[in-house]
């Protein structure tokens, strides 16, 4: 049987900026049942990750551990140099549009405007600042014209929109996306990665995604997690990604341009 290493890196890493996170030697376990098993990984700021992997792998475990909404049982976790709480201000978060309940009586400017409430003063009403940041973040994801519908009434691209930009509405220097696709049909996800492509160039990106070819057209670095990692920063999915993301053989075939597929890369 082959093994495994837990890293790959393959190509040396920009030292002209800094780093956006960094992980070492990460464990993590659901009640003794291993996740995350020695995960180490670099990420410039102004990169944009792609993670992939199983389901059940440990892809969104691992961005929780980022986020600070869950703690690992061992191993160091700095994002933009501080801990995941202490950074917390200067990450978005979009997550899966499952977690939202969509019965729930509130409009898609209001859902917007939440992202403005760690800014807020208690107790204050929104000011004209964070009305105005609003209006300009629904404008770009293309959400304005509908911001009085309630959110249940959003198709889930429609919902995914807004989500993002409540997650925009505090600047953020990283975006967190945890399968922002999901549920969405693919002309809306071709337009999710067009605007991730373009929000990438004021902040540092990491999307948890299942669509390899999208990820392969947009995305700079890519990472497998499957309790281990294996991280390319040139933005190939290498074979040692589809080895371990799937149990049969696997043949990746992308069109259009650009296209990467199964580059050839070196382990070590």
């Amino acid at each position: 049987m082959k093994t495994m290493p837990d890293t790959i890196r393959a190509g040396p890493q920009p030292l002209d900026k800094p780093l956006a996170v960094e992980l070492k030697g990460v464990w993590f376990s659901y009640e003794r049942t291993p996740v995350l098993t020695d995960v180490s990984l670099s990420l410039r700021q102004g990169d944009f990750l792609g993670i992939i992997g199983p389901n059940g792998g440990g892809k969104t475990t691992l961005l929780k551990i980022m986020l600070g909404l869950l703690k690992p049982d061992r191993g160091s976790v700095r994002i933009l140099g501080d801990t995941p709480l202490e950074a917390r201000h200067r990450v978005g978060y979009v997550p899966q549009t499952t977690s939202l309940n969509i019965s729930f009586p509130v409009s898609a400017l209001e859902i917007a405007l939440m992202g403005r409430l760690s800014l807020a003063r208690p107790g204050r009403p929104y000011s004209r600042r964070d009305r105005d940041k609003v209006e300009e973040l629904l404008r770009r994801v293309g959400m304005w014209e509908l911001r009085d519908r309630a959110v249940g009434t959003l198709s889930g691209g429609q919902r995914q929109r807004v989500l993002i930009a409540r997650a925009l509405a505090t600047d953020p220097e990283i975006l967190f996306l945890d399968e922002p696709a999901t549920g969405v049909d693919r002309e809306f996800e071709t337009d999710l990665f067009r605007l991730l492509e373009d929000l990438n160039q004021e902040a540092t990106i990491v999307v948890i995604t299942h669509d390899i070819g999208v990820i392969s057209r947009s995305v700079r670095s890519v990472a497998c997690v499957n309790r281990r990692l294996i991280f390319h920063e040139g933005g190939q999915i290498t074979k040692e990604m589809i080895d371990m993301a799937y149990a049969c053989p696997v043949d990746l075939v992308a069109h259009g341009l650009p296209h990467r597929v199964l580059e050839h890369h070196d382990e070590g």
